[in-house]
């Protein structure tokens, strides 16, 4: 595992989160994935570890209200956020991720738009 730092793009909001040598990262064409370009890191919830930023975080929720979609009120940038998908992890956005030159990166393109009936290749 490595430790990997990330966070918004002003460093108000930064987080750790361990990853092992091999991450599959999801691109997803639902329509706020899409529209903000999130790079899809699922991890479990003590796999990240939030280092500051915590009273910078804004709250976006549409739709069910399931997911927490999180934005640093500085800067605007999505680099975390708890999905509705998996509630009891955290999706970390690949983009805002500081990886070491060892870990290996297979993206995948996830149907988001149909979620529910493809929730299976998450996992």
């Amino acid at each position: 595992m490595y430790k990997c730092i990330g966070g918004c793009h002003c460093g108000q909001v930064k987080f750790e989160v361990d990853v092992p040598g091999i991450i599959r990262v999801h691109r997803c064409n639902c329509s706020i994935c899409k529209k903000s370009g999130y790079m899809h890191l699922i991890v479990p919830a003590n796999y990240f570890h939030l280092l500051s930023g915590k009273e910078s975080l804004t709250e976006y929720r549409f739709h069910t209200g399931v997911a927490r979609h999180l934005f640093c009120n500085r800067c605007g940038i999505k680099s975390f956020y708890v999905p509705r998908s998996h509630p009891e992890g955290i999706s970390v956005n690949l983009n805002c991720l500081e990886l070491p030159d060892e870990v290996e990166v297979l993206v995948e393109v996830f149907d988001g738009r149909n979620w529910r009936e493809n929730r299976a290749d998450l996992v």
